[in-house]
């Protein structure tokens, strides 16, 4: 028997044909999107205390066309209050973008980094935000 005969031909993968036509395969779309205003509500119960233990801050979240939101957070437990006020640092994004962030598609820091989010204030206390997410 010659090399090769008796064998039946290797065919690629479905995913690899996919992308030898030049399609990517793509990611599939989140179908849950969460309202700011419900974000904002609800923070206080979803958010970790043992990892803010320590951490005392305020922002305000000015999300576009939404509203303002000023979230303290004081040893642990997180406050949320509508409206702006005094706070360590200031973060501006469109809602497109926050929630884009919030579900996961967006990282923060390039958002950051591209313009479309933008940070006024203590930049130490908005990079403790990780924490917080």
């Amino acid at each position: 028997m010659l090399p090769g005969e008796g064998r039946r031909p290797v065919r690629p993968r479905p995913s690899r044909l996919r992308y030898r036509s030049g399609r990517r395969p793509t990611r599939p779309k989140r179908s849950i999107t969460v309202a700011t205003k419900d974000f904002f509500d609800s923070l206080p119960s979803r958010a970790d205390a043992t990892k803010l233990a320590g951490m005392n801050n305020s922002y305000v979240f000015d999300i576009e066309g939404e509203g303002e939101w000023l979230v303290t957070v004081a040893d642990g437990q997180i406050s949320v209050a509508e409206g702006g006020g005094d706070a360590d640092a200031t973060i501006s994004t469109s809602s497109e973008t926050f929630d884009k962030i919030v579900a996961g598609d967006q990282n923060p820091t390039t958002a950051y980094m591209t313009g479309k989010l933008k940070i006024k204030g203590d930049m130490g206390a908005a990079m403790k935000l990780q924490k917080l997410f």
